[in-house]
């Protein structure tokens, strides 16, 4: 019995010990759109790939960078609606530590209970792990900014620069090239559309990309006409 026989089962470890559901929540991840991210001594930039299948679509509705506190913002790669729920639960979470402590909560918390999330829906019966992963930009209690990957599994990593989603591969290879660790964040931010541009299908303009940026402390998603400006910058 190979381990296709083990592959409509979530909670059953197939013989050769995968859990095959969760490889295949990794798939839809890597046919998802590009999206990747920066850490800099003093910031952090998120950046993603949002082109449309078609141009009818209004594109001031579709959101995949997502604010969660006003030092934290996620993006994915995967499956729309699940990313949802997560920014939903990530939200609730974030307001429960802030009416009980009345501080925000650091995101290496955040991101331990949102991986904790993801792990119970490898390991429940009748559900299915979330298809996404998340980038997550932040910073911690003493304000030093972070960037985790949180994968379908439950697994968390930090990074100082990294890519998920289609091309990923090709992405990360190109990060790896260009990252320095004294690098400063308008330098990342650069780097980041460089990046993203070296896989792009099409023209790239401020309206099919979408950027996040942790500067001094704080989480904001830059406009069309700040992207732009950056794009002019690049040229």
């Amino acid at each position: 019995m190979g381990d296709s026989a083990y592959s409509f089962s979530l909670t059953t470890f197939s013989r050769t010990g995968k859990l095959l559901q969760i490889e295949y929540a990794l798939n839809a991840v890597a046919n998802g759109r590009t999206s990747l991210g920066l850490c800099t001594k003093d910031g952090v930039v998120i950046a993603t790939d949002k082109k449309l299948s078609s141009s009818l679509v209004d594109v001031e509705h579709v959101h995949k960078v997502e604010q969660v506190t006003p030092a934290c913002g996620f993006v994915y790669s995967g499956v729309g609606p699940d990313y949802r729920v997560l920014v939903r639960k990530a939200r609730k979470s974030s307001q429960s530590y802030n009416l009980q402590y009345g501080e925000v909560q650091p995101i290496s918390q955040l991101v331990k209970q949102t991986a904790s999330v993801m792990q119970e829906y490898t390991q429940s019966g009748g559900v299915r792990p979330f298809g996404v992963s998340l980038l997550v930009a932040g910073a911690d209690g003493d304000g030093t900014p972070r960037l985790y990957q949180v994968d379908p599994s439950g697994a968390y990593f930090g990074w100082k620069a990294t890519a998920i989603g289609k091309n990923y591969v090709n992405a990360k290879n190109f990060l790896e090239k260009r990252y320095q660790d004294d690098m400063e964040l308008e330098d990342a931010i650069h780097t980041a559309l460089l990046t993203l541009r070296e896989g792009f299908e099409g023209e790239m303009n401020c309206k099919n990309i979408e950027v996040g940026v942790l500067r001094d402390g704080k989480f904001s998603v830059l406009t069309p006409a700040q992207i732009q400006d950056y794009l002019d910058e690049a040229n």
